[in-house]
């Protein structure tokens, strides 16, 4: 049990796209054995949360910005700490350049900029559409964002706001990961303002996180939330299975939209019918997946105590 006058440290776990609250087991197994709480939540538009779509990040740091007002008012909560996988990496960058009384972030897995990754996904994913219909039709899915989500896709970028953010933070990225590539986390680590730490690893995006990242984690949220010695009350052990994520369905979704347009395409350079076809194709693909990229507020949360 919890003396009612001693106050513990909590780290807000943030999902990924595709993810939900469940995904914070992983942090849930490291950290409670140290004294620190988790508290996670579903974003809008997952898990159990009210609302249709994911913003990949940008609306989603309105939700942690609810949890952590939340977790302000109660009495047992001392120091708030973030800890975000891929999208939830972000959300935690974007919320953290506007509060800087956060103790510290774990950033697994974050993209630079949402324009730049899905122009790179093209290229990694050898999907043989011309550069100009790329471009043609992510302007138009621009558009579609702004009318329908009321922000603007090249505004989500957090290298421009790493330089003015100054919580200490934990970087880490697997090796292997050609979703969002390693250099990504090397471009916000080198751009980052504040006290920096950067861990690489075997696996890609979705791989489990091997025991020496976690043990990273544990030590780095244990020096900056610095939690409490508490009296021992039988075993701290917890047997949680740790999941792997599912892959990020919108980034993939945009993915399947370009390589059908490219069996639309034809010859679609010298044919004035076939380049109309073939742009129509990839606008409206991505057009559905445009639809997914807005939010409705929603407060949601859960927590996890320490027992």
């Amino acid at each position: 049990s919890i003396p009612e006058n001693i106050a513990l440290p909590c780290v807000i776990y943030c999902h990924g796209n595709s993810g939900c609250r469940a995904d914070a087991n992983e942090a849930a197994v490291v950290l409670l054995p140290s004294n620190i709480t988790v508290f996670t939540l579903d974003f809008s538009g997952s898990g159990l949360s009210d609302g249709d779509y994911v913003s990949l990040g940008w609306h989603e740091k309105e939700d942690l910005k609810c949890a952590v007002s939340f977790l302000r008012t109660n009495k047992q909560v001392s120091r708030i700490g973030l800890w975000g996988r891929s999208m939830g990496a972000v959300t935690s960058l974007l919320y953290g350049a506007e509060d800087p009384s956060i103790a510290g972030m774990v950033l697994d897995s974050a993209f630079t900029n949402l324009y730049g990754l899905m122009l790179e996904l093209v290229d990694v994913y050898k999907i043989r559409v011309p550069k100009f219909t790329v471009k043609m039709a992510v302007q138009y899915m621009r558009r579609t964002i702004q009318k329908r989500a009321k922000f603007d896709i090249m505004d989500l970028n957090v290298v421009k706001l790493a330089p003015k953010t100054f919580i200490p933070a934990l970087f880490g990225h697997g090796l292997s990961d050609m979703f969002i590539q390693p250099h990504h986390c090397d471009r916000i680590h080198e751009a980052y303002g504040g006290d920096k730490s950067m861990v690489k690893f075997e696996g890609d995006h979705n791989s489990p996180r091997p025991q020496s990242y976690y043990d990273s984690v544990s030590i780095f949220f244990y020096n900056t939330l610095r939690p409490p010695q508490l009296p021992a009350s039988g075993s701290n052990k917890l047997h949680v299975k740790i999941g792997t994520m599912t892959n990020e369905s919108l980034f993939f979704e945009i993915i399947n939209g370009l390589r059908a347009a490219k069996t639309d395409a034809g010859s679609s350079s010298t044919n004035a019918h076939g380049f109309r076809n073939s742009t129509t194709s990839v606008v409206e693909l991505l057009s559905e997946s445009a639809n997914q990229l807005s939010i409705k507020n929603d407060n949601d949360l859960v927590g996890f105590p320490l027992r």
